[in-house]
């Protein structure tokens, strides 16, 4: 006897419920073990390829650190947990000049790893993404380029309160120094005494002058704004940057 179109249609709906209580099943348990991966105090997991591990900044570069970075620059304790695995710093009291001029999450920097720098007092953030910068690119370029350690970044400063610098006397808006979201870099020492400055070498066909393009280059994986010489003349003799913007990398 010919089965009706409806039993057709009532099996085929069955089937359609099976499958996707079989599909949902797999995905419960596969999102279960995923988390027991993750979490399990005994897991083999690497911690940089762990989402419950917090950021390690020695930790080797995966798919997870940028997620990670950004959930350590959320709260000022986990950015200073996290600035604390790599970095000699001292944590400081928040200042605050007044609503424009101000750091809220204040430490005073002396080191990157084994990379020092002049003391600067500036925000969490910025010594984290330094820290970053130096360790996964900076260390390792200095080593392929010019065959010696990074040993110290000269730098101009983070925290001015003051408006940004165009070159006009008209502006209003408040730089990122002003609430010390920003470090000016100059240049950089390395081991066996070889020292490279922007304003002199930035143009130069060699290896330092490949180092500095390079270290612009990376510095746009780590900070929201990058600036150097190919921006205006005002950025000449350092790169600025910057905690916060849109992904300016000049």
């Amino acid at each position: 006897m010919a089965k009706k179109p409806g039993d057709l249609s009532f099996r085929e709906a069955l089937r359609q419920v099976h499958n996707r209580i079989v599909w949902l099943c797999l995905v419960l348990v596969c999102g279960f073990g995923l988390f027991q991966l993750h979490a399990h105090p005994k897991t083999p997991l690497p911690d940089a390829w762990n989402a419950t591990r917090p950021l390690n900044v020695t930790d080797p570069e995966t798919p997870l650190t940028s997620w990670k970075l950004g959930r350590a620059l959320a709260t000022p304790s986990a950015c200073l947990e996290a600035l604390a695995t790599s970095s000699d710093f001292a944590p400081m009291d928040p200042l605050e000049i007044s609503d424009n001029c101000h750091i809220r999450n204040q430490v005073r920097l002396r080191g990157l790893g084994s990379t020092r720098l002049a003391a600067v007092e500036t925000s969490c953030a910025i010594a984290l993404r330094s820290a970053m910068w130096v360790q996964h690119d900076l260390q390792p370029a200095a080593q392929d380029i010019l065959g010696g350690g990074l040993e110290r970044i000269e730098h101009l400063g983070s925290y001015n309160c003051r408006p940004i610098r165009t070159g006009s006397s008209n502006e209003t808006r408040w730089s990122t120094h002003a609430t010390a979201e920003a470090l000016d870099v100059s240049g950089f020492r390395f081991g066996g005494g070889q020292q490279i400055s922007l304003v002199r070498d930035w143009d130069g066909p060699g290896p330092k002058g490949a180092f500095l393009r390079f270290a612009r280059d990376s510095a746009c994986d780590w900070f929201r704004t990058t600036l150097g010489p190919e921006f205006n003349r005002l950025h000449a003799d350092h790169f600025h940057l910057q905690s916060r913007g849109w992904g300016t990398c000049r």
